[in-house]
C-alpha cells in the first residue's frame, strides 16, 4: 500500500501539537496529526488543573520576556477554556516586601499593573483574604489542557487525524521525510514534519542522528478533602497561589466540605505514573508554606485523588521551539516543562510562522527579537558542534540552567 503523503505532518496531539495544528488550519493549511493514543491529550496534556501566569521571579531575562509574550498569546488563544480567577504570588519567606522596588522591577520587565500589582499584607487580606504580602496577578488563570486540546482538534475538512499510530523513526529521502511505525512500516511521507511529542521527541530525533538534552520530570498533584469545620477552612484561598508549589482556589462542596488541589512534586529524571504517599506528604508541606500556616495540622488534608504527569525539560530549562536547521523540513516543539499552557500558545504562532515562511513581521510585532528566537532554537544545543552556520548559531543560548526552586520529592 502506498503511504499517505501530507505536506505538513504534526507528530503528537498533546496541547502543543493540537495548538500548532489548529493554527495551521486557521491559515487554511491542510495538516495531518498523528498520535499513538486513541485521541488528543493522552499524556501530560490530560492535565485538568494547569495554571497560567507570566514568570516574574528573578530568572533569566530571556525567560521573563518570553513568558510575558507567551502569557498574552495564551490569554488570547484559550478564551473559552480560560478560567480567570487571578493568581497571588506571596513574598518569599527570606525577602522583605518593598513596594517601590517591586514596582520598578515589574516595569523593567515590561509588566504593567494590569498584569501584576504589588500588595502588602493588609491589602492582600482586604482584597483576597490572604494575610501575606506579594504580587497579585489578576489575569492569571487555570484551564483544562485536555478540554483545550480536544476543542482545537474538532473535525475539519483540512484536518487528517491518525490515532493509535506511533511514529518510531524518521528518514530523509529525495527532499521528503519518511515516517515509520513500530513495526518498521513506512506509513507516511511529508515535506515538513513538526515533532511535538514531549519525551518521545528524544528517540525520534536520535533516529536522524540528532541528540537532544531532554529528560523527564515526574510531578504529582494532590486533591485534598477538608472537613467543613476544620481549622484549615478559614485559611483556604479563594484565588490560586503560586510560589513554592501552587494551588487552585478551594472549592466548597454541597456537604460543606472543601476540595483543594495542591502541587506539585518535582521528581527529576523519573517517569513513574503510580501515585505516591510521599508526594502527597510533600504537597501537604507545600500547602502549609503557600498559606504561611506552619501550625496547620497536615493530617486534616486527606488525599482523595491525584494527578500524575511526566513533564519534559531541556538542559537549560527553556523550551525547544523552532526549525531544526541541521535537518531541513523538521520543526520541534518540545521541553515545555510545567508551562505547557504558555509555551504551546507561543509555539503555535512561532512554528507556523517558520513553516509557512511568511509571517516574521507578525512575530516582530509580538515582541520576538533575534535573541529570543535564538533562546528557543534547537540550534542552541549544537553551536560549535554540528550546527550549520546561521544567525541562530551565533546567538545560541549559553545561559545557566533555570533550576526548580522547590526541593526534590521522592
Amino acid at each position: 500500500m502506498t503511504p499517505q503523503h501530507h505536506e505538513i505532518v504534526v507528530i503528537g496531539a498533546g496541547i502543543s501539537g493540537a495548538a500548532i495544528a489548529n493554527e495551521l488550519l486557521s491559515r487554511s493549511q491542510p495538516v495531518c496529526i498523528v498520535d499513538a493514543a486513541p485521541g488528543p491529550a493522552s499524556a501530560c496534556s490530560s492535565h485538568s488543573y494547569a495554571i497560567a501566569h507570566p514568570h516574574i521571579g528573578r530568572g533569566s531575562p530571556r525567560l521573563l520576556r518570553l513568558t510575558r509574550i507567551a502569557f498574552l498569546l495564551a490569554e488570547a488563544r484559550w478564551g473559552k477554556q480560560w478560567n480567570q480567577h487571578g493568581i497571588f504570588q506571596p513574598t518569599k519567606k527570606d525577602k522583605v516586601f518593598n513596594r517601590d522596588e517591586l514596582q520598578e522591577y515589574l516595569r523593567s520587565i515590561d509588566i504593567d499593573d494590569k498584569i501584576a500589582k504589588p500588595l502588602d499584607a493588609r491589602e492582600a487580606q482586604a482584597l483576597l483574604g490572604i494575610e501575606q504580602s506579594g504580587v497579585w496577578l489578576p489575569r492569571g488563570a487555570s484551564l483544562s489542557l485536555a478540554e483545550a486540546a480536544n476543542d482545537l482538534l474538532q473535525a475539519h475538512e483540512k484536518l487528517t487525524c491518525l490515532w493509535k499510530t506511533r511514529i518510531s523513526r524518521l528518514e530523509a529521502s529525495d527532499g521528503k521525510w519518511l515516517l515509520f511505525d513500530d513495526a518498521g512500516h513506512q506509513i507516511l511521507t511529508s515535506d515538513k514534519v513538526i515533532v511535538a511529542a514531549a519525551m518521545e521527541t528524544k528517540s525520534l530525533m536520535a533516529s536522524i542522528d540528532v541528540h537532544l538534552p531532554l529528560k523527564p520530570v515526574r510531578g504529582q498533584l494532590s486533591i485534598f478533602s477538608i472537613s467543613k469545620n476544620d481549622a484549615w477552612v478559614p485559611r483556604l484561598p479563594k484565588v490560586a497561589l503560586s510560589g513554592e508549589g501552587y494551588c487552585l482556589p478551594a472549592e466548597k462542596l454541597a456537604d460543606g466540605s472543601y476540595r483543594w488541589i495542591v502541587g506539585s512534586s518535582f521528581d527529576e529524571g523519573e517517569d513513574d505514573l503510580q501515585a505516591r504517599n510521599s508526594s502527597d506528604e510533600f504537597n501537604r508541606e507545600q500547602a502549609q508554606g503557600l498559606l504561611n500556616y506552619a501550625e496547620g495540622d497536615v493530617a486534616s488534608l486527606r488525599a482523595n485523588d491525584s494527578f500524575i504527569g511526566v513533564r519534559c525539560v531541556s538542559g537549560d530549562r527553556l523550551p525547544i521551539i523552532g526549525t531544526l536547521t541541521q535537518r531541513p523540513g523538521i520543526f520541534l516543539a518540545t521541553a515545555l516543562g510545567s508551562r505547557g499552557v504558555l509555551w504551546s500558545a507561543l509555539a503555535a504562532k512561532f512554528i507556523v510562522a517558520q513553516v509557512l515562511e511568511d509571517d516574521f513581521a507578525l512575530l516582530a510585532r509580538l515582541g520576538f527579537t533575534a535573541d529570543l528566537v535564538a533562546a528557543l532554537a534547537p540550534a542552541r544545543f549544537f553551536a560549535g558542534a554540528f550546527a550549520t552556520p546561521s544567525a541562530l548559531g551565533a546567538l545560541a543560548s549559553n545561559s545557566k540552567p533555570i533550576l526548580p526552586s522547590a526541593p526534590r520529592a521522592k
